[in-house]
């Protein structure tokens, strides 16, 4: 089911209404979550609630054996079983044919063609996500960090939170789990908050970055047929679209769970006000950044083991987090760019700080974080590129005519019209404005402190705005991340 769709509309209301009916009772209440949540997953596809079952029976019983057992090599052999399960799955249906595809293509530089079909794999909607949030689970409990559950339906319903199942955010054990141990009462102030937040996160979603898309898709569904501008324009809108399309998911998901008395991480933090890549990863899919630090940098050594496996470890951390996104050929160059440019970053750290010592930018001055702001979001545009492109060889394409000025725009040939263009930009300036702004001011304090007759015309205009700014019907694209 898609936040996006009429489904959720009238799914939501029955479901908000209900569960407050059920919260008298913890059991009834998690027993509820976890029939809701299944019916929201199953709603995409019923035959895939198998694998959602499957690995959070498998991770129950291993993390409550791993609970009470001290034998180091038992232990051991009960991780082992949680990652096989859970990376099992992951790896057939979402890099089977990848791998089979590399294989076959390394065999044909030595001039060797072998005949290996691949096959015609379904990817479970959200696969990426629940996978890492359940390994999560049983890892701490190896590791020592969390005490194991014994109530199987919290557990099962940790797992399977409808809000932040497909999507994130990547939620710990220990963060989340906890919550299913304790009722909640119907806060006002905490519902109007996760209302608002979803009010955010619909317009920035179906307002902005479903507009965005007409013209993205456009182009780089057919790159051949543009160059320069038409590639440039295409390029910075789908920086903007994939964060309003990430960023209004996160704040979709935050705000309905917040809705039921349940708080999710903060997922992003204006990324692109970031003064370089290292800051951008802290402020851009915060859950799955730290996860990977947590789960793979640090168990690969982290910075404890000299300096160049220090570069070594961030590189494999970004590597995989490409691949985490997709398996194509595109999404390793996007993770290795940025794990490139980390390590430069973190090698060059004391030799740039004495070259702006040195050429007099050594304070933080205003016009020196726009400097370094538009070099890193520079960097991060043309990153997404590879990310964006359907093939390498689009990707190919599209760098090596990115600053061909040779042909004239045509918008009517972009996907938008005149208005709607003009309207993207509007919103794409409203959007940088109102992150700037809300970094010096509390923006939601100020207007919750506004009177009640102004922030109702607020909402209702916001409602009116998106219901005939939207992007709908065959024009709307489900969530960017739904394919992760």
């Amino acid at each position: 089911m898609l936040f996006n769709s009429l489904d959720f509309v009238l799914f939501f209301p029955i479901m908000f209404a209900l569960y407050w009916v059920c919260s008298k009772s913890l059991k009834l209440r998690n027993a509820y979550i976890l029939i809701a949540s299944y019916v929201f997953y199953g709603w995409w596809d019923w035959r895939f609630l198998f694998l959602i079952i499957i690995s959070s029976l498998v991770d129950y019983y291993v993390g409550k054996r791993l609970g009470t057992e001290e034998k180091p090599k038992i232990r051991k052999l009960l991780l082992y079983l949680s990652l096989l399960v859970n990376l099992g799955f992951l790896m057939y249906f979402k890099y089977f044919n990848f791998f089979i595809e590399s294989f076959v293509d390394a065999f044909s530089l030595f001039g060797l063609k072998l005949e290996i079909s691949t096959l015609n794999i379904i990817l479970p909607v959200g696969i990426s996500f629940y996978t890492f949030q359940t390994l999560s689970y049983t890892i701490d409990i190896y590791k020592g960090k969390f005490k194991p559950t014994k109530d199987i339906v919290a557990f099962f319903a940790y797992v399977a939170f409808f809000p932040q199942l497909v999507a994130g955010p990547i939620e710990r054990a220990s963060h989340l789990l906890p919550q299913f141990s304790k009722l909640y009462k119907f806060d006002y102030k905490l519902v109007k908050s996760g209302l608002q937040l979803m009010l955010w996160g619909f317009f920035k979603k179906v307002v902005i970055a479903d507009r965005l898309a007409l013209l993205v898709n456009e182009v780089y569904n057919s790159p051949g047929e543009y160059a320069g501008p038409g590639l440039i324009i295409a390029t910075l809108f789908f920086t903007f679209q994939i964060y309003c399309d990430f960023s209004g998911y996160s704040d979709i998901a935050i705000g309905l769970a917040r809705t039921m008395g349940f708080n999710l991480m903060k997922n992003f933090d204006s990324p692109y006000f970031s003064k370089s890549i290292t800051e951008f990863w802290r402020r851009w899919h915060i859950s799955l950044s730290t996860w990977f630090r947590d789960y793979v940098y640090i168990p690969l050594g982290g910075s404890k083991k000299g300096t160049y496996r220090t570069y070594i470890n961030l590189f494999l951390v970004f590597f995989i987090s490409g691949l985490w996104h997709g398996a194509a050929m595109t999404f390793v160059i996007w993770g290795s760019i940025h794990g490139i440019i980390i390590v430069l970053e973190k090698a060059t750290t004391k030799n740039r700080r004495k070259l702006y010592k040195a050429i007099g930018i050594d304070k933080d001055i205003f016009s020196n974080r726009i400097i370094f702001g538009v070099i890193t979001f520079c960097i991060v545009a043309f990153a997404w590129i590879f990310f964006r492109a359907n093939t390498f060889t689009d990707a190919k394409y599209i760098v090596s005519h990115l600053f061909d000025f040779s042909s004239t725009i045509s918008f009517s040939g972009l996907g938008l019209s005149i208005f709607n263009f003009n309207l993207s930009i509007v919103l794409i300036l409203g959007l940088i404005l109102l992150e700037y702004v809300n970094k010096a001011i509390d923006l939601k304090t100020t207007f919750n402190s506004q009177n009640v007759f102004f922030r109702w015309s607020f909402y209702l205009s916001s409602v009116l705005l998106i219901l005939l700014y939207g992007v709908y019907g065959s024009n709307s694209p489900e969530f960017l991340y739904f394919q992760f």
